[in-house]
């Protein structure tokens, strides 16, 4: 979109939010008029009907027409109700305006013009009725330059390069901590990640709320987060493997965790207020981003505590020996 001046994007997000047509971002970019709008992917059947009706009303030339599904039925076919004496020309022209192509539309037989659609036609119209809303709602003072839809494609598309994103991060984690405290830290403390990054996204499929990429850049701050805290613990576990070279491992882990407590809880407890205050006042468009943060905070905090370190202690019982480098022969001798 190009505006004839500079826009206010806060009243104009409020605008367009009342819309009810999903989450919608906005974005300048280039000059101070140059304006991206974003709207997530619009619904088929009655409800993608309704908002085509909206804009036939919203114009002169084309109120006196109607849309509605062919015999009620969320199929191929749409019937367009004209009034009476509208010529061939005419029902093209209200066709038009809502974004169906002339080789769509059929007239004549004695029965309404009947709209024939595939399935991935009709996913794509409905994407085009919503920008179509947007365009009339910000009117004559806005340019629409160009539209794209984002099909499913390009959606499992983007939902492949996340999930790759994501791994990416999870084994460069891995290798830093097999690194720097041995692989059964390293181990400990991804399971514990995953363990975050899941609970994260469960919340999401059991809430219902929308998922984006908005909310996948919060999975991956959430996975460099809680490693921070796992990376604090496992630090002080090899102070003390040195400092108290006879006592049990699992009481050295109770001892180490127990001397990181105040710091875990006041650096995650600010890290939580702020969260908060962006989920209590950043608005709809940062609400998933917000709720995914604050989410992953809570967990993080108790994944660290009682999963990454629980778990270091149970590979080491099981091997019978602590973790330790091979540079520091002394640790070996603090055994569980």
């Amino acid at each position: 979109m190009r505006a004839s001046q500079p826009v206010d994007l806060g009243a104009l997000r409020g605008k367009l939010g009342a819309l009810n047509l999903g989450d919608i971002s906005l974005q300048q970019f280039g000059g101070a008029d140059d304006l991206m709008i974003r709207i997530e992917r619009q619904p088929g059947g009655q409800a993608c009907v309704d908002n085509a009706n909206r804009v036939l009303a919203a114009n002169p030339a084309t109120q006196a027409y109607r849309l509605s599904l062919a015999e009620g039925q969320d199929g191929g076919r749409l019937e367009l109700a004209a009034p009476a004496g509208a010529s061939r020309d005419d029902i093209q022209r209200a066709a038009t305006a809502v974004a169906l192509s002339e080789q769509q539309v059929q007239v004549g037989g004695g029965r309404p013009p009947v709209i024939n659609q595939s399935q991935s036609q009709r996913a794509e119209w409905c994407q085009q009725v919503g920008i179509l809303i947007v365009r009339d709602t910000l009117g004559s003072g806005f340019e629409l330059r160009r539209s794209e839809a984002v099909g499913p494609k390009v959606g499992a598309e983007l939902a492949l390069d996340g999930i790759l994103a994501v791994s990416c991060a999870l084994a460069a984690i891995l290798g830093y901590m097999t690194l720097r405290f041995g692989w059964r830290a390293s181990v400990s403390g991804v399971i514990a990640l995953l363990h975050d990054c899941w609970t994260t996204v469960g919340l999401f499929s059991i809430t219902g709320m929308q998922f984006d990429l908005n909310v996948l850049a919060a999975v991956v701050t959430i996975a460099g987060f809680s490693i921070n805290d796992t990376v604090v613990i496992d630090d002080r576990i090899r102070e003390n493997l040195r400092r108290y070279k006879k006592l049990d491992f699992r009481a050295l882990i109770n001892v180490s965790v127990n001397e990181t407590m105040a710091r875990t809880l006041m650096t995650n407890g600010l890290v939580f207020l702020a969260v908060l205050a962006l989920v209590l006042f950043g608005g709809p468009v940062l609400w998933g981003f917000s709720v995914a943060l604050l989410w992953g905070v809570v967990v993080g905090t108790y994944s660290t505590i009682y999963v990454a370190a629980p778990l270091e202690w149970y590979m080491a019982a099981r091997g019978r020996h602590v973790p330790h480098h091979e540079d520091e022969p002394d640790a070996a001798a603090a055994r569980p």
